[in-house]
């Protein structure tokens, strides 16, 4: 079956779980996210911190992680890492902040990196919105925030992104970004009218990189050091939205290894769609290698896409980029009369593993 992605009505129908409105929404969700992060204490964490791990997995935690560490690259003093896994890395300790991360709370990855954390005496702060998570933060009085729950971890940023943001700033690691949260969710008023279900495909570029991209492979390519994570996050969520294969890279570094690749033979190139990702931050060299990159696919690829960021601060820069990506992701799944919401390979394995399966509520 195939959608016109004109037709609004029949979008709305076949996204039965309303993950087109939930993305329209992200200024009220970044408004409420800004409250609930102003409410936070932390006041229980009183050590000077010399490095932070943040438990999370999947589309929301993690991307939100790599985000802040792109975001926050020339500011933050101390390391930071996304931690994955099951187990948590040997140099945790109590000066150590872990941040515990899972929406529905119940992640099991985090859960047992929450223990591990726990029995090495880290700070320790979370964001949840329920489940065994909240349980264990508030039997060890951890600092804690509870988010609103009911929809999927990946389009719930507003609730995970900035929180982490207000906790770093809370302790003294950052300076406050106040300005530039507002000025994102000022602007993501205006992108929703733009990339919106209601916007045509003429006006609107979400719907006509579907379009560009229908049929072939997706590749993302991002910029070092600031906007990598936005390429990312682009090919993850054309994995769970769109039901799609993807990749991603940053350039420079594609340039030492994967850029050889693109002598792969004529038929598997004219396979393949490349966007590639501009900001005002890249250097002048990178600006360089971008648009010698776009040139030489042009004349290789199936489809080759610049799409430049938006916006005054680098936050709003980056999130112009991660919500054109959100959309891209959705169109790209409807035009193929895909519901973008259901995960059922993630569903399978954990079925097989005897996990909890994911669902959310129909609204």
């Amino acid at each position: 079956m195939r959608i016109n992605l004109d037709d609004a009505k029949a979008l709305r129908e076949l996204d039965t779980i309303s993950a087109l409105q939930d993305t329209e929404s992200y200024d009220e969700q970044f408004k409420t996210g800004l409250k609930l992060s102003d409410d936070l204490d932390v006041s229980n964490i009183s050590v000077k911190i010399k490095n932070i791990v943040v438990l999370g997995t999947g589309g929301g935690s993690a991307a939100s992680v790599n985000l802040i560490k792109s975001y926050l690259f020339d500011e933050l003093q101390v390391p930071l890492q996304l931690n994955q896994g099951y187990t948590i890395p040997a140099f945790v300790d109590a000066k150590t902040l872990v941040i515990v991360v899972s929406h529905s709370g119940n992640t099991e990855e985090v859960v047992s990196g929450y223990e591990a954390a726990i029995a090495k005496g880290a700070q320790i702060a979370v964001i949840t919105a329920g489940g065994k998570v909240l349980e264990m933060a508030r039997e060890h009085n951890h600092a804690c925030l509870l988010v609103p729950g009911g929809m999927m971890p990946r389009i719930v940023l507003g609730y995970i992104f900035l929180p982490i943001l207000a906790i770093l700033t809370k302790l003294g690691l950052i300076s406050d970004k106040r300005a530039e949260v507002e000025e994102t969710i000022t602007l993501f008023e205006e992108w929703k009218h733009i990339y919106g279900t209601d916007s045509p495909i003429e006006k609107n570029a979400a719907k006509q990189i579907a379009i560009e991209m229908d049929g072939l492979i997706p590749v993302v390519y991002g910029t070092l050091p600031f906007f990598d994570a936005p390429a990312w996050r682009w090919k993850n969520q054309l994995g769970e939205n769109s039901k799609l294969m993807a990749f991603w890279n940053a350039i420079p570094s594609l340039h030492h290894d994967e850029a050889v690749g693109w002598d792969s033979p004529s038929a598997l190139l004219k396979g393949v769609h490349f966007t590639l990702i501009r900001d005002q931050e890249d250097s002048e060299k990178t600006t360089q290698r971008v648009e010698i990159s776009a040139d030489i696919l042009r004349e290789r690829a199936g489809g080759v896409r610049v799409v430049h960021s938006h916006g005054v601060s680098r936050m709003a820069r980056l999130f112009s980029i991660v919500y054109l990506a959100d959309f891209v992701s959705l169109y790209a799944a409807l035009i193929r009369g895909v519901d973008p919401t259901p995960v059922e390979v993630i569903n399978l394995f954990k079925q097989k593993m005897g996990q909890p399966l994911v669902t959310v509520q129909v609204r």
